[in-house]
C-alpha cells in the first residue's frame, strides 16, 4: 500500500447558491465521512472544509477558499482527494476498495489470472471485477469462499470461481 497515493473522495459538481457553496458527487461513505478530513487536495491547490451536509445524491459543502458563486463554478469537475495515509486505520479483514484496485490475482491452484480492475457493490456485498490478460473481465464475490486471501501483494481467488 502506497501511503501517499491519492484517494478520491468526491468531485465538485457545481455551485450551490451564491455564497460559494459547492455541490459534491461523493465516492465514499457519504457526507458524514468527509468530516473526518479538514483539508483536501483539489488539483494544484488545497481546500479547507468548513461545513458539509447531505443533499440530493451527494452533498453540499463550504470551503474556506471558495467565497462566491463564480469561484464555485470555476471548480466544477475538480476531484477532491486525500493521501491514503490520512484514511482511518482498518480492522482485521477490512479493506479499502482503493487498495484492492490494480492488485494482481492468482487462483488457488497458482495460476496467474489478471488484476482487480474494479470493486462494485450493488447492495448485496462487494464484488471484485477481475480483468484477465486478454482484456476479458469476470466478477467474483468478496466472500471467504471465493476470495480466501488478499494482501498488499495480491488477491487469491478460489479456482472454482475463475471464469
Amino acid at each position: 500500500m502506497n501511503a501517499d497515493r491519492p484517494v478520491t473522495l468526491a468531485a465538485i459538481a457545481g455551485a450551490h447558491g451564491v455564497r460559494g457553496e459547492v455541490r459534491l458527487k461523493l465516492f465514499g461513505e457519504g457526507a458524514e465521512a468527509l468530516r473526518a478530513f479538514s483539508v483536501f487536495d483539489a488539483g494544484d491547490r488545497k481546500l479547507t472544509l468548513k461545513s458539509v451536509r447531505p443533499a440530493n445524491q451527494g452533498a453540499v459543502a463550504t470551503f474556506a477558499e471558495i467565497t462566491d458563486r463564480g469561484a464555485a463554478e470555476a471548480l466544477r469537475g475538480t476531484i477532491l482527494t486525500v493521501p491514503r495515509s490520512a484514511l482511518p486505520a482498518l480492522a482485521e479483514d477490512e479493506y479499502y476498495h482503493h487498495d484492492l484496485i490494480g492488485l494482481p490475482c492468482v487462483s488457488t491452484d497458482g495460476t496467474a489470472i489478471g488484476h482487480v480492475a474494479a470493486v462494485e457493490n450493488f447492495g448485496a456485498g462487494d464484488i471484485l471485477e477481475i480483468e484477465k490478460p486478454d482484456g476479458k473481465r469476470f466478477m467474483v464475490p468478496m466472500i471467504a469462499k471465493a476470495v480466501p486471501a488478499w494482501s498488499d501483494a495480491g488477491v487469491t481467488v478460489n479456482a472454482a470461481f475463475v471464469e
